[in-house]
């Protein structure tokens, strides 16, 4: 092995314990280890040079279709949640189940089926800000479910050629090294679903154990306010008619349903059984994360009609916290005699007072000294009155504009033609992702500031820097050493080869892209396949499996980057977590392969 592939190795070895042992932010340890990969000193023959990589082959992975396809992907989910539809997905897919493991399976069972058919990327990230939003509503961690998402999708990638571009890279790589028949596209099931089973039974079983719980700081330390609201079931309301549980407002996380006027009638204590009409206003007490989420939810509208009457359209427009001040024109007088929206430019959708409920409708509550409200308004408002005497604070909430449900077919519409177009093979799945993502605006699904919002750059500066880090294993030689030095182990048996080739492929896709991956380790498996004479095709497919298996790092396989930052996660997680699924897939494999197709 030479210096140069010593270095990047050190390179790649102080990158993992960096992100394994210490809290600083991923993308900055990757940046960092890149600008090592350009900068570091090597020595030559004839003196030194700079960097294992230049700058071109350094940034390469900026450039590269994966990266910009997850990147045009988060605006695609954009528009999907600007608009509800993801509320849909994942009230339909997810429901309610009691426990964490009745949660798990919701997740791990749907999700792997799809991506068998669907390339794992776009399930993942269709799914992260769902069942991120889910999770709270059945009183979850996050990321408790998120790794789950990540790992059902690889599992089920494995079970099709079309589920993973893994596949179809070691695919093209037979079709151009081997004159074997193209491979068929369920073929690798035989193996795959097998590994799949094993890996979702492992994660049902241990999932719960060994998954942290990285309960978000806002959840920790969630604010005791209660905030009393008031919403209404408007005609042609998809709950009308539904009970209390079956609308989903029955044990909402943080909030509860404290009655019903119907008609001038008050129904107190209300029962999950209780029928929803139209009409109905629902008065409800919560912390301000319950209140907004209300605020999202499909078939219920604020009460106030003062919301219509706003000059900005409801989806332009954001939730803000405004804390009284003692000088503020509406202190003692009702809401409605204030002239509240007119004054202000805002409607008010909530009132919290000291920790008590405030009795009566919204527009009559008199507004005192120190009472907290939520508002409805334009980005304006703060800029306009954030730092006027009328309010000591003024907080934006983080995503809470008012969902654009009457565009969440066309969103669907968007997405399932997004889908077909990259499985049936008509376009690539950055080509159907980028016109997928133009629809969506074009189609005012979401707005061009809502989808630059939306892009998630940490994630994609990670993916870009781990494919320049992979690149510096590669240009040095150190992955062919490492994977040659496995090899020698094995000998003449072609099962101990197998385990090697497995074992080499599966630590390489850790530290490199699994594509990379599979393509250094194919020519080495095809040239000890014909060394030992025996049958290529159980290399083929365990190659596959070692390829696409990446679950003891976020560094191999991008949807695990995805769900890095929703979860809250940390480099030791994955390891906990997938390090044992790794080896366990390993033996699957291992002794599945020959016995499926003979040596």
């Amino acid at each position: 092995m030479t210096i140069e592939a010593f270095i990047a190795i050190a390179i790649i070895l102080l990158t993992v314990g960096l992100l394994a042992l210490t809290r600083l932010a991923t993308d900055a340890v990757m940046m960092g280890a890149l600008t090592l990969m350009m900068l570091v000193p090597v020595p030559e023959a004839d003196g030194w040079k700079i960097g294992i990589l230049d700058t071109q082959q350094a940034l390469a992975g900026f450039g590269n279709t994966g990266l910009a396809t997850v990147a045009v992907l988060f605006i695609v989910v954009a528009g999907l949640r600007t608009t509800g539809a993801v509320d849909w997905i994942a009230a339909g897919l997810l429901g309610r189940p009691q426990g964490l493991r009745r949660a798990m399976l919701r997740i791990i069972a749907p999700v792997g089926v799809c991506s068998t058919i669907l390339n794992n990327t776009p399930v993942v990230a269709m799914l992260i800000p769902a069942i991120s939003d889910w999770s709270r509503r059945v009183n979850v961690p996050a990321s408790k479910l998120l790794i789950p998402l990540s790992y059902a999708a690889i599992l089920g990638g494995m079970c099709s050629l079309i589920g993973t571009s893994t596949n179809l890279v070691v695919s093209g790589l037979v079709a151009g090294h081997t004159t074997m028949q193209p491979l068929p596209i369920f073929e690798i099931a035989w193996l795959g679903v097998p590994c799949a089973i094993v890996g979702g039974v492992y994660l049902l079983v241990l999932g719960p154990v060994l998954l942290p719980d990285r309960t978000s700081t806002q959840q920790t330390l969630a604010d005791a306010r209660e905030f009393t609201a008031e919403m209404m079931v408007p005609d042609a309301s998809p709950l009308d008619g539904r009970t209390v549980y079956e609308a989903g407002l029955r044990d909402l996380p943080g909030c509860y349903l404290v009655e019903i006027e119907r008609a001038g009638d008050i129904i107190p204590a209300v029962g999950p059984d209780r029928v929803l009409r139209a009409g109905d206003r629902l008065v409800f007490a919560g912390i301000v994360d319950s209140i907004r989420d209300l605020q999202k939810q499909r078939g219920l509208i604020p009460a106030t009609d003062q919301i219509f009457k706003l000059d900005s359209h409801r989806h332009n427009r954001t939730l803000y916290e405004a804390v009284v001040s003692n000088r503020c024109r509406a202190v003692g007088k009702s809401i409605k005699e204030s002239k509240f929206r007119t004054v202000f430019g805002a409607a008010v959708l909530a009132v919290a007072r000291s920790g008590e409920r405030v009795q009566g409708r919204i527009g009559d509550i008199e507004v005192e000294p120190g009472d907290v409200l939520l508002l409805e308004a334009g980005a304006s408002f703060l800029r306009h009155h954030g730092d006027s005497g009328d309010f000591l604070l003024v907080r934006a909430l983080e995503d809470s504009a008012p969902r654009r449900h009457e565009r969440a077919v066309i969103a669907l519409t968007v997405l399932l033609a997004m889908v077909i177009a990259a499985a049936a093979g008509w376009l690539s799945m950055l080509h159907a992702g980028l016109l997928a993502a133009a629809a969506m605006i074009l189609l005012r699904c979401c707005s061009v500031t809502g989808a630059r919002r939306n892009v998630d750059w940490s994630v994609l500066v990670v993916i870009g820097a781990a494919l320049g880090l992979g690149a510096g294993l590669d240009q040095s030689g150190a992955a062919k050493s490492l994977a040659d030095s496995i090899l020698q182990l094995a000998g003449d048996n072609p099962w101990l080869a197998l385990a090697a080739i497995y074992i080499a492929t599966s630590l390489t896709t850790e530290v490199i892209t699994n594509n990379a991956a599979v393509a250094l380790t194919f020519p080495i498996a095809l040239a000890t396949a014909q060394r030992l004479d025996v049958n290529f095709t159980p290399f083929i497919y365990a190659i596959m499996i070692a390829g696409s298996g990446s679950f003891a790092t976020p560094l191999g396989y991008q949807t695990n980057l995805m769900v890095f930052g929703p979860g809250g996660y940390r480099f030791k997680d994955f390891l906990r977590v997938g390090l044992p699924l790794n080896v366990l897939l390993a033996v699957t494999a291992i002794l599945l392969a020959p016995r499926i197709w003979q040596f």
